[in-house]
Parts: C-alpha cells; structure tokens; sequence
C-alpha cells in the first residue's frame, strides 16, 4: 500500500491523479461558514461557495471507478444546493446525518440548536463497492437475550450485527480527546474508518482531496488501502504527515502483511 501526499490546492494538482483509478473519495470540504482554517478559504459568499464547489467536483468526480463512491460532508446551509449538483452526475444512495452530540448548554433562543452535520454518499453506478459485513455493529448482550426464541436461534443477522443506520451518533471530538489534532474541524476517525471499510475494497485507493488533519489518510492507512491526498494549508499537512509517520514506525515495529510507504510531493 501507498500514500501520496501532496502540499497543494487539489484543483492545481487533481491532474496528477490518473482518470478512473480511484475507489472511494471522501471529501471534507470548508463549509463556507467562515472557519479559520489559516486563509480565506472558507469565507466566500452563497454563489462563490456554489461555484467553487462545482469546480471541485468537475474535477474529482472523473478520478472516481466506474465502482466508485463519494462521500461528502457538508451542513445543513450548503448541502442542499451542493447534493442537487453532485446528483446530476452521480447516483445518491443516502443523506447520512451525523448526530455529534453536543451536549445541552445553552445555544440560541431564536431556533433550534444545530448539532449534526450532512454526510452525502454518492455511487457512479448500481454495481458499486459495498461490503456491509466489514461495518456491522454487533448486538449487546441484552438484545441477543431477547431475541432467545427459537424463531430467532441460528440468524446469521443476530451474530453478525446490524447494518448502520443513516443516523451516524458519534461524539464529535472534544480538545481532551486522545485523537484531537490543531485543526478546528477534525472528524472523528470511526466515521472515516466505516466509510473506507464499506466503500473501499482492500487493495483499493482512497482519494482525499482536502486532507485537513489527515484522518481520511490515518483511515486508509489502518485499513490497508492505498491513499491520495491534498492539503493547501502547510501546518495541517504537517500534521498529516506526522500522523502517518506514527503509523509506518508502528508497522516497522510489528510488520504487517503490507508495508504502508507515504511519499510526500
């Protein structure tokens, strides 16, 4: 397995990726919502932002195989008018919704608080890549009990676990979490690691075209797939870099079947 790592826009540099050889491309793009991520990136008004996603689209969607699979998030302001666009070149199999739970501390008094964000999970044709059995969520021991009748004894889906719902509940990550990187909109890597798992087959390319703090490559890299990957900001790819280094140096440590090599372009 392999890692290309380059410290460039991804509409400067998506030419360097060959048409059709991709499996999966998860996209965390800024939300237009004035973030700072270290340049303007992210402050551009409701027509630019919709521009601009156009032309990354238009850019990304040919790397993809005709098996292939996009996800993107996005929030709930851009998501409507950005899915539409993607729908018109892809097939949409699902609105994913992350519920990050935030816990119940005040918020405004002129709406309801906003606590999840839109995954869109798009496919470049009806055959596409989907291994359900690599992302079952396994029953607790108290539905297995309750499911002891014997029109129940022997299912395979009570051993095997449950397909994920379209509702994802995953805690979004605090600045004491173990995983928590100087980024000001990390994703937490179990939510990365489903998508890569379900969407990617093993031996297969994942392309990542706005690394941010590197989870998509972390993902790719636990999981033996090979990655792609852009980043425009050079202290986040530092931490990309310093991420995956943490995971080769464990592989030199206790070899895996595959080597993962990371080069940085």
């Amino acid at each position: 397995m392999s890692a290309l790592l380059y410290n460039e826009d991804a509409l400067t540099g998506i030419s360097r990726v060959a048409d059709a050889s991709v499996d999966l491309i998860v996209a965390d793009p800024p939300y237009g919502l004035g973030k700072d991520y270290g340049n303007d990136s992210d402050r551009l008004g409701a027509d630019a932002y919709l521009a601009w996603s156009r032309r990354w689209i238009d850019a990304v969607l040919p790397k993809m195989k005709a098996n292939g699979s996009l996800y993107v998030f996005l929030t709930w302001q851009r998501s409507p008018e950005v899915f539409s666009y993607i729908k018109t070149r892809l097939d949409m199999v699902n609105e994913i919704i992350w519920d990050r739970r935030v816990p119940s501390m005040g918020g405004s008094t002129r709406k309801f608080s906003s606590v999840h964000d839109n995954i869109g999970f798009f496919v470049k044709s009806r055959d596409y890549h989907f291994d359900v059995d690599a992302v079952r969520i396994p029953y607790d021991a108290e539905t297995k009990k309750a499911r002891s009748r014997s029109i129940f004894v022997g299912k395979k889906w009570l051993e095997v676990g449950y397909n994920p719902k379209d509702v994802w509940s995953v805690s979004r990550l605090h600045r004491q979490h173990a995983e928590r990187e100087d980024h000001p909109t990390q994703k937490p890597l179990e939510i990365v690691e489903r998508m890569v798992r379900a969407s990617c087959p093993e031996g297969g390319t994942v392309l990542d075209p706005f690394m941010g703090s590197g989870t998509t490559a972390v993902a790719a890299a636990r999981h033996r797939r090979s990655f792609i990957g852009f980043e425009l900001n050079p202290d986040y790819f530092a931490i990309v870099q310093k991420r995956i280094a943490a995971i080769v140096n464990a592989d030199a440590r206790a070899p895996r079947a595959a080597a993962f090599l990371p080069s940085v372009l």
